[in-house]
C-alpha cells in the first residue's frame, strides 16, 4: 500500500480478525441475509476508500453480492 508512513500503525491480529467477525455477527444478528448485506456495505466502503481496487482482488460472486460490480472501478 502506499500513502503516508504511519508510524503509530500497528498490524492487524488473528485476534483483531477474530474481533471484526464477533462484531459484525452482533451488529447483523442471527438472520444469514442481514450478515450478507451487512459484509457488502462493508466492501463496498472498502472499495471506495481503496479507490475501486479492491473489486480487482474479490471473486466474481462476491464483487456481484456487493454490488461492484455495476460500479466501474476508478484508476
Amino acid at each position: 500500500m502506499t500513502g503516508p508512513d504511519r508510524g503509530d500503525f500497528t498490524a492487524p491480529t488473528d485476534d483483531d480478525a477474530t474481533e471484526l467477525v464477533a462484531q459484525l455477527k452482533e451488529l447483523a444478528g442471527a438472520d444469514p441475509a442481514d450478515v450478507r448485506q451487512v459484509v457488502a456495505e462493508v466492501l463496498a466502503a472498502l472499495d471506495r476508500a481503496a479507490g475501486g481496487a479492491l473489486r480487482e482482488h474479490l471473486p466474481a460472486t462476491i464483487r456481484a453480492e456487493a454490488g461492484l460490480d455495476a460500479a466501474p472501478a476508478r484508476n
